[in-house]
């Protein structure tokens, strides 16, 4: 790596770099919930302090989708106390800025609106905690960047085709190709690469005078087959690469052989996860850029709390725990209390050096009990510790490690085995559950209409991005597509050829990966829509039921002295049914008045406002009942085509509902088809008809479950 003398400012660029800061991360922790915030506090004072001329974020500046509004609210006062100001900017852009920062309202810099006074711009890509979502495809950078605070860049509005175009600088004679690409996720992006569909454009003129500064937010290390991205499909001629989504930091450039760059991995500002890869000294970096030289300082980050791990094999001490004695359980936990003071004494001592460092430190002891050894209390044993660490929950965690037998070539030595890595815990992707569930399934459980992909994908939408819809639209959207597909056939209505037919149509649509995307996509973008009508109907309904509440009191008090007055109420909200009052529910009070919203009196039926009496069918209909029924009626008809398909989906939901609410109880463990044995579903021979519109609220009801990463947190809620 080449070196850049940095008191050459004129022509110096001089960058901080910092990525996933993970602002609200346990917000609501009594001892934790401040942590964030006073890192990024210390960050953007050494921005100040170095008189950096912009700062660059690789990604998940909020832990949270939709952060709440002490975080935003955190966030926008520190980049205005830091970031505003009559510093002059000593770097001009050359590119054209409506390209680079197309989505926004103002496409241009916030440094060059006239109504700001920026004194160190923010560049930032979005990670997947943060990443743009809902109908209008919305992130909480993008509140910044309206509020003139922060420049989005690195967005990607197409699935078939990414064309990253740099944000041209220039200062004095170094001129920097600042490339960015927001977080996709990992396998998508990993086959748009193979299939050559990313194309990183660069500059006309002098284009090898300029340095090419590239951030990206995806997994770096590998996690499946095509669940991260190799360094190797990065163009070659990129000089740097800043890799956010990675927490463990590897700030110092490390120089790729095979495609001659570097590549800095700052890692996050704040302990995520008790884990090894957290417990490495956190840094940001202030790079300095000259020409084609470049030099990365590490900057220590103080006020990070201090997090001390160490391992326990319980097996490896025999001369000290013995399994056959009945009092080991107790060696044990007081062996452990020594190894936690033990890390208490050296937080201390590292705390005395730094006073700026969080009191109270994260302690965590990884305890393997193989061998014929039993835990003891944890919640006793975090007693001792509660007002001397910042989780005391949390201190012991309890594994035992499996065992895999060493294949050779010729025979199998059964005397030496080989022990995985300890792991924190087993976890799990939707999609991954969802696919492994029905690929393990009995053949008459198996999927007959959609896809695994498709439903991984939709029930990941559920969960993650808390689209209620998602489902139903993706069953509803490929169900209408695969009765189009039959009718254009001409397919006779017998169970036999249609069921043909329709294994061929699914097997086909399998092999078109691009066509079933695309499908996926057009049901998110239907289920979007369906809600943002929803919420539009809501807000104008309640202004109704306000004039109806006043209408039903003043009609409840002319009629007070009548004697007995029957009310239907109408609830309102998730759930229906006696709870928040039921739909069509009757109730009975002798000489009082019903008040409340949504509440109508019988004498209102008079009223401009009517309600029509909601019939449920009888029986429930095959998808050869359905096919039957629509060659009969005229195409104009088709109300009970689509109450049939509405329907059809609550068969689904109820299904995938219960692999997320499993996962609310920590249901979901390394082998998921047998904790969710005895999961059915018929989709194509039987899709059940005629679900009431309560029951379907109700399935749509459940808790999503948080993730990190695309990984299932068991045992965490999402309010919806």
């Amino acid at each position: 790596m080449s070196r850049v003398n940095s008191e050459d400012e004129e022509d110096t660029f001089k960058i901080l770099v910092a990525t996933d800061i993970h602002l609200g991360y346990l917000e609501k922790d009594p001892v934790r919930g401040n942590d964030t915030f006073v890192t990024f506090d210390e960050i953007l004072r050494h921005a100040q302090q170095k008189e950096v001329d912009f700062i660059l974020l690789g990604g998940d500046l909020f832990h949270e989708n939709k952060p709440s509004r002490k975080t935003l609210h955190n966030c926008i006062e520190l980049l205005r106390k830091y970031c505003m100001g009559d510093h002059p900017v000593q770097f001009e852009i050359l590119s054209d800025q409506s390209v680079n920062f197309g989505f926004s309202k103002f496409p241009w810099v916030n440094y060059q609106d006239g109504n700001l006074n920026i004194s160190i711009p923010v560049f930032s890509i979005h990670g997947n905690h943060d990443d743009p979502t809902g109908a209008d495809a919305l992130c909480a950078l993008d509140i910044l960047s309206s509020a003139g605070l922060l420049n989005h860049f690195g967005r990607s509005s197409s699935v078939e085709k990414i064309d990253i175009s740099p944000i041209l600088l220039h200062k004095g004679s170094t001129k920097i190709a600042l490339y960015g690409l927001g977080s996709i996720p990992d396998e998508r992006l990993y086959r748009m690469f193979v299939n050559k569909q990313v194309t990183m454009l660069r500059p006309k003129e002098d284009e090898d005078n300029w340095f090419n500064l590239f951030v990206i937010h995806q997994n770096r290390s590998k996690h499946g087959a095509t669940n991260y991205i190799p360094e190797q499909f990065l163009d070659d001629f990129i000089d740097l690469v800043i890799w956010g989504h990675e927490h463990e930091c590897k700030i110092a450039p490390t120089r790729n052989e095979q495609q001659l760059f570097y590549v800095s991995q700052p890692g996050s500002s704040v302990v995520t996860s008790l884990s090894p890869g957290e417990a490495i000294k956190k840094h940001i970096g202030l790079l300095h850029i000259k020409g084609k030289k470049m030099n990365m300082e590490k900057i220590p980050l103080e006020t990070v709390r201090s997090f001390y791990i160490e391992d326990i094999v319980l097996a490896d001490h025999p001369d000290i725990f013995n399994p056959d004695n009945p009092k080991v359980t107790q060696a044990v936990q007081a062996f452990c209390i020594e190894k936690v003071e033990t890390l208490l004494d050296n937080a201390e001592r590292e705390r005395l050096g730094n006073p700026r460092q969080p009191e109270k430190p994260l302690i965590r002891l990884r305890v393997d009990y193989s061998g014929g050894f039993e835990p003891f209390s944890i919640h006793r044993f975090s007693q001792k510790f509660m007002e001397r660490t910042a989780n005391p929950k949390d201190i012991i965690h309890f594994f035992r490690h499996r065992e895999q037998k060493e294949k050779n070539e010729d025979e199998i030595n059964f005397g030496k085995l080989i022990r995985r890595p300890a792991s924190e815990g087993t976890t799990l992707r939707v999609e991954d559950l969802v696919k492994q569930y029905f690929q393990t399934a009995e053949k008459k459980v198996q999927l007959s209409l959609l896809t695994e992909r498709g439903m991984g994908e939709a029930v990941q939408e559920f969960v993650d991005k808390e689209e209620k819809d998602a489902i139903e639209e993706l069953v509803k959207f490929q169900l209408e597509k695969t009765q189009r597909f039959l009718k254009e056939r001409h397919t006779d209505a017998e169970e036999a050829k249609i069921d043909e037919e329709v294994r061929k149509f699914r097997e086909t649509r399998k092999e078109n990966i691009e066509e079933e995307e695309e499908e996926v996509r057009e049901a998110m973008t239907r289920a979007r829509a369906h809600r943002s009508h929803e919420a539009a109907l809501a807000s104008c309904s309640s202004d109704d039921d306000l004039m109806d509440m006043g209408m039903s009191e003043q009609k409840n008090n002319d009629d007070s002295d009548a004697g007995t007055s029957v009310s239907f109420s109408r609830g309102r909200g998730r759930g229906r049914g006696q709870a928040r009052g039921g739909r069509g529910q009757i109730s009975t009070s002798r000489g009082t008045s019903r008040r409340g919203r949504g509440n109508t009196t019988q004498e209102q039926s008079n009223s401009s406002r009517s309600y029509k009496p909601v019939s449920t069918p009888t029986k429930n209909m095959s998808i050869i009942d359905a096919f039957k029924a629509a060659r009969q009626q005229p195409s104009r008809n088709s109300s009970a085509k689509n109450y049939s398909e509405k329907h059809g989906a609550c068969e689904i939901c109820a299904v995938v509902m219960s692999v997320a609410s499993r996962m609310h109880d920590g249901a979901v463990s390394a082998e998921p088809q047998e904790e969710l044995q005895g999961m059915r579903l018929f989709l194509g021979g039987q899709i059940a008809m005629g679900h009431s519109e309560n029951q379907f609220h109700v399935v749509g009801g459940f808790h999503g479950a948080a993730t990190d990463g695309g990984a299932l947190l068991p045992g965490r809620r999402n309010k919806h």
